[in-house]
């Protein structure tokens, strides 16, 4: 029997069947059979979602489904199969002068995923990848090939762009992409009350902001922050430059092509938490997380993660029509863990927080109704495209079936 497995190892199953695909038709084929005999079917990215979202009867594995279709340099769109990774897009879009308009520090999520999840980079003018989405072919949960496009079906779009999976599998995304464009980055430490001090500014000014918060010494080493101790940040702001040549470059600075500055190197070490909380209670959020990250030491060992996002039009984003902070906290591995992140999780509750679909939460169904005003549209739209619930699992049911 094969055991399917996350990055992390915290997530892992036996499916009844492992099925690789490399078409549409293989993919009908498999939904079809799978409604008619009632069997559940899923499938994979690349495996970096740290809730169990994959686990599933039937595991459609479309590794074969990789590479950019098409680039259209005038719609300044790309087409590509479900399994091509972010980093995939990197050079053939650059060689057409043209890029990703955003990106997080990992590049190695398959997009089908990245989109489906609200996967997202930094920055205030820039939403996460379920936004780039402008159209996609998928197989409903009756095994029919579906075309949703935001001109044609512009409610299923915004159902489609953050659907977690549940509205059938996507063979083939058009997604909005830039102008190729190059990135300035800066990384500096900083104690945590110059943060706050800077903190409006900066958000404002740079194209992109992040920030890592060290709440004791040996935080830095988790994530080879090198240089930063207890109460320090280690911040990262990049702006986009037009000439590399006039900039004399200082130590921590880099200048490259924005697809090569925006990916880190992790060990993934860590069990994540991802909130989304309104941007305009930034301070108050900061405050209080330090606060509460300070008396749950030593289970809080790992650094805080900051970043912000813009708001979207996808219906079960985290930031579906609002600016977001993004908190991300970290579980140590083999650690009882989970009263650090429930208190963390009763704190992002009273902001309002809402989760990332790849990383460890608490929701519930009734949670959600209070936190997406189109919550009940969502749960109508994902039975209309998959009536006998065939890509729902016992982690998605419970909070949409």
């Amino acid at each position: 029997m094969t055991v399917w497995a996350n990055w992390v190892g915290n997530q892992s199953f036996e499916p009844r069947e492992v099925a690789s695909v490399s078409t549409e038709a293989e993919i009908r084929e498999l939904v079809a059979a799978a409604a008619a005999h009632g069997s559940r079917v899923r499938t994979v990215g690349t495996a970096h979602s740290f809730t169990p979202i994959v686990e599933t009867d039937v595991l459609v594995d479309t590794s074969a489904m990789r590479g950019i279709v098409d680039v259209d340099e005038q719609r300044l769109v790309a087409r590509a199969l479900p399994k091509t990774t972010i980093g995939d897009f990197g050079e053939p879009l650059w060689e057409r002068g043209l890029a990703l308009a955003n990106q997080g520090d990992i590049d190695t999520q398959a997009i089908a995923g990245a989109v489906a999840t609200a996967t997202h980079g930094s920055g205030r003018r820039f939403p996460s990848f379920s936004a780039m989405l402008e159209s996609a072919r998928l197989v409903d949960g009756t095994g029919q090939l579906v075309e949703v496009t935001r001109q044609a079906n512009p409610d299923e779009l915004a159902a489609l762009q953050t659907s977690i999976g549940m509205m059938g599998i996507m063979t083939e995304l058009t997604i909005k992409v830039a102008p190729a464009y190059l990135l300035h980055a800066r990384t500096d430490i900083m104690p945590f009350a110059e943060v706050l001090d800077t903190f409006q500014h900066d958000i404002d000014a740079y194209r992109h902001y992040g920030l890592f918060w060290m709440p004791p010494d040996e935080s830095a080493r988790l994530y080879n922050l090198e240089g930063a101790g207890a109460d320090d940040c280690v911040v990262k702001r990049y702006l986009e430059v037009d000439d590399a040549t006039r900039i004399e470059l200082e130590p921590h600075r880099r200048i490259d092509r924005a697809y090569r500055i925006y990916p880190m190197t992790y060990d993934p070490n860590f069990h994540e938490v991802e909130y989304f909380l309104p941007l305009e209670r930034w301070r108050d959020i900061l405050v209080e997380m330090r606060r509460l990250m300070l008396r749950w030491h030593p289970l809080s060992i790992y650094p805080l993660e900051i970043r912000v996002v813009a708001g979207e039009d996808a219906w079960m984003s985290p930031n579906y029509h609002r600016e977001n902070l993004v908190v991300s906290i970290s579980g140590q591995p083999g650690a009882h863990y989970w009263p650090y992140l429930r208190a963390c999780d009763s704190l992002f509750a009273e902001f309002s927080g809402r989760p990332h679909w790849g990383k460890l939460h608490f929701m519930t169904a009734d949670r959600l109704a209070r936190l997406f005003p189109r919550y009940e549209d969502f749960l109508e739209m994902r039975h209309r495209f998959d009536p006998a619930g065939v890509f729902l699992n016992d982690h998605l049911r419970p909070l949409f079936g």
